[in-house]
């Protein structure tokens, strides 16, 4: 009986191991891959990819801001990415009177471009194999609070000593959970113009609707430029723009900042992200999403306001829906209940395994503790946090560490730091949204989580206001001081530590403190302690299955979970068959988006200037060969977060589009891949010059780019 369990368990986990679409591979160690990469159709070389001895595409690639990717496309610095990583900035520059949300922004000269302080974009120059130097002197025998030190010591000194001879900024950074160590050289650029945005009909068409699903017709890109030393940067590499499109069965290839996966976590874990905290988070969004989108439907200027907190808060949501279904759907749970069956009877073959199935088998009294801080976590971040009144008081408690032994000038500094939150704050604040969002998040808070173990502030609603959460919300709103621009503006002016007495004692920084102390004091050191529990299994565990799957899956290969550092996929475009009788094709058209056309729908309005177009098939180079106008794609590499923005290129590592997104069905792949539906969304390139070259004739960026027919 156990010969045939351990058959069983085979066969069904050799569906979830790595094969030649899954995969988010280091480019330094690219050549393990390059004669599968090359037999799937690529025809140009890993070093051609990624080179510290010449110009190579990894000098053409940056991660954008903090969290997308972004590619050079001319000898003048000029990038692309996401118009959703780009949104931020399309938002912070938009005025009633200049809303280049809704008209889109095109510099027609370089003079034009919009300056953008704080954005940063950031290369990867070189990356070292630092393992053995940072895992030195540690054994089996080494406890695990030693080695976090010895590693600690380790690393602080290769970046000391590595840092003397460069001016890039280095880091150490952890692969496969802390069994293997990189040193990072990354060049830090921080002067990053806004050059062009379609217009959001155009960059986000489709809304929170499409988001997330296939097919898509979303032209989601933006344009800024990198600048050096106060000109256009030069770069060593940018990318040629293909106009060819692309066929079924084309070898494509992603080059990115995969933001992270847990492809390697236990069943348990996969349980408990998908059943247990996934869906309080997506019923929490709902309900905040449907109150901005009912006060944004009402007022164009709230539009504006709370445009980038939707995308926010709706991307996450979205996504998270489409985990929670995909799991349950393509059976993700029971794939990595059968490599677990798998594992242990491999370990149990010798005694050396052993302590790998330990690892394993611990995992399941650790999440149970994890569970109850978790959801504290998601409680306090999600419905505590949500109510803007509450966070932004959370910063202005700063003011109460004042002493009448502060210095002075460190007064003056947090004043002047609490000046620009407070602008930030008021110019995109609505307080009928917020009370409302405060109501709701209140009472579900106050609902979920025990009397025992939740914010003090909870309980007084019940002491106080005889659990009448409304009365609460409106004692709050009505009695706070920082509902009113003119009052905070007073406070900061003239503020003296004698007024901290006064401040600690507004409704909103009580409960901000109260929120805050009872994360702090009751749950934050818990979470970290089960957190450091589970690395140190994960690490053992990951240990245990970079041993077995060679020997047990000798054809497959390992790549370690994304972290933010570059990374290349690889994989075929092609449709897929989410579910009985229904398959999708490859591709979508400008067809589609004049299909999905409702006036009455904000996320599906067609400008009048892309219906001109449309009408007289005004495409001019870019249409397809077919003479249609191609909008998007899919294909099987393995993105994530973070890729938003990446450069999908063709077998010869030409740019065919920008990466934006996955299909829904397949978002499960942070924590399992499965390849039949697991597709990567692109904007066709080819669209993107259309738009700004046929639609807003910004012909000057056309000029700059080098464009292979």
């Amino acid at each position: 009986m156990k010969k045939l369990s351990l058959t069983f368990a085979i066969i069904f986990v050799l569906t979830s191991i790595v094969r030649a679409d899954e995969g988010m591979w280091i480019p330094a160690l690219l050549q393990k891959n390059e004669a599968e990469m090359q037999a799937m159709g690529m025809k140009i070389t890993a070093d051609d990819i990624y080179s510290i001895n010449h110009s190579s595409m990894k000098d053409a690639v940056v991660l954008f801001g903090g969290g997308c990717t972004g590619e050079i496309v001319s000898e003048q610095g000029l990038l692309l990415t996401n118009h959703h990583c780009g949104y931020d900035w399309i938002q912070k520059h938009s005025t009633i009177e200049h809303d280049y949300l809704t008209e889109g922004f095109w510099a027609m000269t370089m003079e034009e471009e919009l300056a953008c302080p704080g954005l940063k974009a950031t290369m990867l120059r070189n990356m070292v194999d630092v393992t053995d130097k940072v895992l030195e002197n540690i054994t089996e025998e080494t406890s695990d609070e030693e080695r976090a030190e010895i590693i600690k010591k380790h690393i602080k000194s290769i970046i000391e000593e590595a840092q003397k001879d460069t001016e890039y900024k280095v880091s150490v950074e952890s692969f496969y959970i802390g069994n293997q160590y990189f040193l990072m050289y990354n060049e830090v650029f921080d002067d990053i113009r806004m050059v062009g945005a379609p217009p959001s009909n155009i960059g986000k068409f489709g809304g929170d609707t499409d988001n997330w699903v296939w097919p898509r017709h979303t032209g989601d890109f933006s344009i800024f430029r990198i600048y050096k030393d106060g000109k256009p940067y030069k770069p060593d590499y940018h990318f040629t723009i293909s106009l060819k499109g692309v066929e079924k069965d084309d070898f494509t290839f992603v080059f990115g900042y995969p933001a992270r996966t847990n492809e390697y976590l236990p069943a348990v874990a996969v349980n408990q992200e998908a059943n247990v905290i996934y869906p309080v988070v997506v019923d929490l969004r709902t309900q905040i999403l449907d109150i901005y989108n009912k006060y944004q439907e009402q007022d164009p200027k709230v539009r504006i306001q709370y445009a980038s907190k939707h995308a926010g808060l709706g991307n996450g949501w979205k996504k998270w829906m489409g985990v929670i279904e995909g799991i349950r759907n393509f059976k993700g749970i029971e794939k990595k209940q059968a490599f677990e069956e798998t594992f242990i009877n491999w370990c149990q073959e010798t005694r050396a395994r052993m302590r790998y199935m330990h690892a394993l088998r611990d995992f399941d009294a650790v999440y149970a503790e994890y569970e109850k801080y978790r959801m504290a976590t998601t409680y306090f971040t999600e419905a505590g946090l949500s109510i803007e009144l509450i966070e932004f008081a959370a910063n202005m408690a700063k003011l109460s560490e004042v002493t009448k032994d502060t210095p002075q000038e460190e007064i003056d500094k947090l004043i002047s730091e609490l000046k620009a939150v407070s602008a930030a704050f008021f110019k995109d604040y609505y307080q009928p949204i917020d009370e409302e969002v405060a109501l709701t998040m209140l009472e579900d808070y106050r609902a979920a989580q025990p009397e025992d173990f939740r914010p003090e502030i909870l309980n007084e609603i019940d002491k106080k206001f005889k659990g009448d959460v409304k009365a609460y919300v409106d004692f709050l709103f009505g009695k706070t001081m920082f509902t009113s621009e003119e009052k905070v503006n007073k406070l900061l002016d003239g503020f003296k530590p004698s007024k901290v007495k006064k401040l600690e004692k507004d409704p909103a920084v009580v409960a901000a403190n109260s929120m805050m102390d009872f994360y702090v004091e009751n749950v934050m050191a818990k979470a970290k302690e089960c957190n450091t529990k589970i690395n140190n299994l994960r690490r053992v565990y990951m240990e245990g299955q970079m041993k077995m799957i060679p020997e047990v899956f000798p054809e497959k290969r390992l790549y370690p979970d994304a972290n933010f550092t570059l990374r290349v996929t690889y994989g075929k475009v092609g449709g897929f068959k989410p579910k009985d009788a229904v398959e999708y094709r490859h591709y979508t058209t400008l067809d589609g988006i004049m299909q999905k056309e409702n006036p009455n729908i904000y996320d599906y309005v067609v400008t009048d200037r892309l219906r001109e177009l449309y009408n007289a098939k005004d495409y001019g180079r870019y249409a397809d060969k077919d003479g249609s106008m191609h909008v998007a794609f899919i294909a099987g590499n393995h993105t994530t977060g973070g890729n938003s923005g990446s450069p999908i290129l063709n077998a010869e590592g030409q740019l065919l589009g920008l990466n934006f997104d996955r299909t829904w069905e397949g978002t499960m792949s942070d924590l399992v891949y499965d390849p039949s539906i697991c597709k990567n969304i692109s904007v066709d390139i080819r669209y993107v010059l259309f738009l700004i070259d046929k639609y807003a004739g910004c012909t000057r960026l056309i000029d700059e780019m080098t464009i292979a027919e």
